[in-house]
């Protein structure tokens, strides 16, 4: 499937307290080592998520090991209590969230990074070691269209689509992009099992977190007659279900912590498309037990 590039706009994710990189070597400071540095994730949070299913797609369990956050973040903020104090040695008088994802250097005890799409990227390519091939030579600016799209298209046009306190014509155009973008992907779907490549890339994982969030969080906004036009791309919910069973994907699909997350935090009014599931996520995601037993999930 070709990805024409979007026009750059401002993204939907907070931006980083912390943006360090993982670099080629020791005159980079932070290089790859093995189980020099911990993930801390929920995989409630669509960022986490992607960093989950990216770290099982490298079989990195070993190399990178992985805390896992609750669900609901535990502070006001929105911060999580057991990261302050890494934010705490990382940066003097930080006041701001301590918010997941966070890639951490046990060596100093500090964070590299909280940017999720470059943990993801620093994982892929300082760790892989031959594994899968997310990132294929040539792919980045479809990678980052496919991220765009994503952001844009289905994440921002869905939120917009369901807002109750905007007017109409707003929602109804937010609608449309939505169902527009949707289009795109489910032509190429519909001659190719993967978004780029003849293999699952970085481009899949980012769609499948954004079909799950549009199915398990935007749905809830949405009327009826909304969530069955979402509906109607039968090869795009296919490609979702087959990649649920994938147990890189679907072993970390936490639908009760994503439904806690929403609730806690949602402020919207819940719609008609409630009641209108897509997918029984729960039936075709892989079995949860595959979860490396080293893994700590509270």
């Amino acid at each position: 499937m070709s990805v024409t590039p979007l026009a750059a706009h401002p993204s939907v994710r907070p931006a980083p307290a912390f943006r360090g990189r993982i670099g080629r070597d020791a005159r980079s400071g932070h290089y790859a080592v093995p189980r020099r540095y911990r993930l801390h994730l929920s995989t409630a949070d669509p960022d986490g998520l992607r960093i989950a299913v990216t770290h099982a797609l490298l079989g990195l369990d070993r190399a990178c090991p992985v805390t896992f956050l609750p669900a609901v973040p535990d502070c006001p903020d929105g911060g999580h209590t057991q990261l302050r104090p890494l934010y705490d040695a990382s940066a003097h008088r930080y006041t701001g969230p301590a918010l997941a994802p966070v890639l951490s250097d046990d060596w100093s005890g500090r964070i590299v990074s909280t940017h999720g799409p470059d943990i993801a990227r620093d994982l892929a390519r300082r760790f892989a070691g031959g594994r899968a091939v997310l990132y294929p030579c040539g792919s980045e600016s479809e990678i980052e269209a496919v991220e765009r799209m994503c952001a844009q298209g289905i994440e921002q046009a869905a939120q917009c689509a369901g807002d109750a306190g905007a007017d109409a014509a707003g929602r109804a155009a937010a609608l449309e992009t939505l169902l527009a973008t949707l289009g795109v992907l489910e032509q190429g779907l519909g001659v190719q099992p993967y978004l780029i490549s003849d293999q699952i890339t970085a481009a899949d994982v980012e769609l499948w977190v954004a079909l799950v969030r549009l199915d398990t969080v935007h749905r809830h906004h949405l009327d009826a007659d909304a969530v069955r036009r979402v509906a109607g791309h039968p090869a795009l919910w296919a490609y979702a279900r087959r990649l649920a069973a994938h147990p890189a994907f679907g072993a970390h699909l936490d639908l009760d912590g994503i439904a806690r997350r929403h609730h806690a935090r949602c402020q919207g009014l819940e719609a008609a498309g409630s009641a209108v599931q897509i997918l029984d996520w729960a039936a075709h995601a892989a079995d949860g037990n595959s979860l490396p037993s080293q893994v700590n999930r509270p």
